[in-house]
Formats: structure tokens, C-alpha cells, sequence
């Protein structure tokens, strides 16, 4: 059985590389649900509509949390609805880029 808690932590290897931050601290990931213990649903969205990272970084998510042991399939939702802001970012990640 595979927990919320184990998606969390494994998402926060995955980096913006634009940014140089993961994408659980940068505020990105939106919603992670688990399904049966083994299906997994991200809801997730970019700095901006247009980023160069739109095709990587879903990917990205998806091959990382296919690592996890019990997941059978990973399902990633790109959204920009809400648009994101810098106030969706992690405390310590505000003060370290000044916001």
C-alpha cells in the first residue's frame, strides 16, 4: 500500500531546474491522491502557461513516483487554475529568493 506521505516526499526530488527548486517547495503540486493503494493522481501546474519545461516536468513526476514500490499507475493533471503565484511557494523558499 502506498501512503500520500510517500508521494509527497518522493515529489520533492523532482526539480524545476529553471528555478533550481522542487516542486513541492516552489508551491506546484496542487493535489496528490491515492487510489486503491496503488493508483496515483497529481494535480499539478507550472509557473506560467508557456514554460519550456510543460512536456518535462509532468513526465518527470510521473517516471519519479513510478520508483515508488506498489504503484501501479501515476496520472498527472496539468492545470492552471488556479494560475500559480510566488505566495504558493514554501516559507524558506520566499525568504531565500526575497519575496
Amino acid at each position: 500500500m502506498v501512503n500520500e506521505e510517500e508521494i509527497w516526499n518522493e515529489l520533492k526530488t523532482v526539480v524545476d531546474l529553471e528555478i533550481g527548486a522542487n516542486l513541492v517547495d516552489l508551491g506546484l503540486i496542487y493535489e496528490v491522491r491515492v487510489e486503491e493503494g496503488k493508483k496515483v493522481y497529481v494535480k499539478m501546474t507550472l509557473t506560467v502557461p508557456g514554460c519550456p519545461l510543460m512536456n518535462v516536468l509532468p513526465a518527470q513526476v510521473e517516471e519519479q513516483l513510478k520508483k515508488i514500490e506498489g504503484v501501479e499507475d501515476v496520472r498527472v493533471e496539468l492545470t492552471f487554475d488556479p494560475p500559480w503565484t510566488p505566495d504558493r511557494m514554501s516559507k524558506e523558499l520566499r525568504e531565500l529568493y526575497g519575496l
